[in-house]
């Protein structure tokens, strides 16, 4: 057997008809495309904007508001930039917004709300991860003390902060989840949403006891059956949703490592999350190997210019995210510092997946309806899989004249490192005699059109790769 190396002619090469690299004798061609390093557009992984969208203007300076989501969306004008010089490319969003805004009164949901943000992020070319803030402050809905909200007697005193374990609290914040699941569960723009059941912003649970934390957290999982949930680390509501694989989980100030001991331990040694919280949480939550099975977020802790102001060790802080098996990263929408820039997209190109075709083997001809043999090898050079069931697939064109065929594969079964695919496939029987150009892509769940992109060089713009071509005979 012979190995074409399949890429653009150079200066020098000269077209000529592909079979005649071949000897006469030879029966199967290896094609081995190229690895890109370029950005992917892919969906489910890398990095996000936080509260607006591609196009829309980062946060001035290294601050950023967690209790503002957006309310108003702009229409996208033609020939708007999508990109920002000072922040990666991204195909995600995330919201969040406070229970107040969503329902400032009983029952009355903002829905526009919701369904704007899913739009502007479609015109934006990106999914939206969500989550509805229980409260901040003092931010509860008013209409929740007066249906019979408590507050706890042991909260703290800068807040009225509600008592979790209440019948009220579970009965409201309960019923405003139940609707949005039924309003947007599976939507196709709504990357995931959060387990945010309690405490300030969502995060920590607030003063639930086990029991009440696995009772809020069952809403979540009773009524979210399609689209993608993510818990909250650190949660005994996050020990309870990891006993299903379904369910990811996000950190929520990845990159802490304050270092002052204020006079209580030495400089060095006082608590952080990088060295006391993640550790030990993934540990006693039990989500060590969810990664294979659901996806992994991680949330700044203020953000990457603040990490450079401090002087936080940025290589040691990527590299423990990549430990981690993280999909998505969510800096703030706060600009990235230009000698931080290659760091950070060096870090987003291995967030999730990426998946490069190192090699396929396909017989040099074949009859129309023939089973043919194939054999594949990519290699997942990302840190995580794609969680999502989308079909692989070959497509033999002649002219204007296409047929797809389904390779059977599990992408979601592509762990980093390598993958082998090998069988038989049927050769479309509506293939002419002639030469049959093949190209492969990773397609929508319609199965129509390319979805995820190959990291090799030369894909078209269509997403389909061009690999070779075979002679079709009588």
């Amino acid at each position: 057997m012979q190995t074409i190396l399949r890429g653009p002619l150079r200066a020098h090469e000269t077209a000529a008809r592909w079979r005649d690299a071949f000897g006469k004798d030879e029966v199967i061609q290896r094609v081995r495309p190229r690895e890109s390093k370029k950005y992917l557009p892919n969906p489910h992984r890398g990095t996000t904007t936080f509260q607006r969208f591609n196009g829309d203007a980062l946060y001035p300076g290294m601050e950023w508001d967690d209790s503002k989501g957006p309310e108003q969306f702009s229409a996208l004008q033609l020939g708007q930039p999508l990109a920002n010089a000072q922040y990666p490319h991204t195909t995600l969003a995330y919201c969040r917004w406070l229970w107040s805004v969503l329902e400032p009164a009983k029952g009355k949901i903002r829905w526009e709300i919701v369904d704007g943000a899913l739009a502007a992020a479609r015109a934006r070319g990106q999914t939206v991860q969500m989550r509805i803030q229980p409260y901040i402050g003092d931010d509860l809905p008013p209409w929740f003390w007066q249906l019979g909200g408590k507050a706890a007697r042991d909260g703290d005193p800068s807040r009225r902060e509600p008592d979790h374990n209440h019948s009220a609290y579970s009965t409201h914040f309960g019923d405003i989840l139940r609707a949005f699941a039924k309003r947007y569960d599976g939507h196709p723009d709504l990357e995931s949403f959060d387990i945010a059941y309690g405490g300030p912003c969502g995060e920590t649970g607030g003063n639930t006891t086990v029991a009440t934390a696995k009772k809020l957290v069952d809403i979540y999982l009773k009524s979210f059956r399609k689209t993608q949930l993510v818990s909250m680390l650190g949660t005994p509501g996050c020990a309870h949703a990891s006993k299903l694989a379904r369910v990811g989980w996000r950190a929520d100030c990845f990159g802490d490592l304050r270092s002052e001991g204020k006079g209580v331990v030495p400089d060095g040694l006082c608590w952080n999350h990088m060295y006391d919280s993640y550790p030990r949480e993934v540990f006693e939550n039990g989500v060590s190997e969810r990664w294979k099975t659901a996806p992994v977020t991680l949330e700044t802790c203020w953000t990457v210019p603040y990490w450079e102001m401090k002087g936080w060790d940025v290589d040691w802080i990527l590299e423990q995210g990549l430990k981690y098996h993280a999909s998505i990263f969510m800096p703030k929408s706060c600009y990235i510092p230009d000698r931080w820039r290659d760091k950070i997209d060096a870090f987003d190109r291995r967030l999730g997946y990426r998946f490069v075709l190192r090699q396929l083997n396909l017989p040099l001809e074949a009859k129309p309806g023939a089973r043919i043999p194939f054999w594949m090898w990519i290699e997942n050079v990302g840190v995580a899989p794609l969680y999502r069931d989308y079909p692989l697939a070959l497509r033999f064109r002649q002219g204007e004249t296409s047929h797809i065929v389904n390779l059977n594969s599990d992408v979601r079964t592509w762990l980093p490192g390598d993958v082998i695919h090998a069988g038989k496939i049927t050769v479309p029987r509506k293939l002419q005699r002639g030469e049959a150009k093949v190209e492969i892509a990773i397609l929508d769940e319609a199965g129509s059109a390319p979805r995820i992109l190959f990291a090799n060089e030369g894909a078209a713009a269509t997403g389909w790769l061009p690999l070779t071509k075979m002679d079709v005979i009588a």
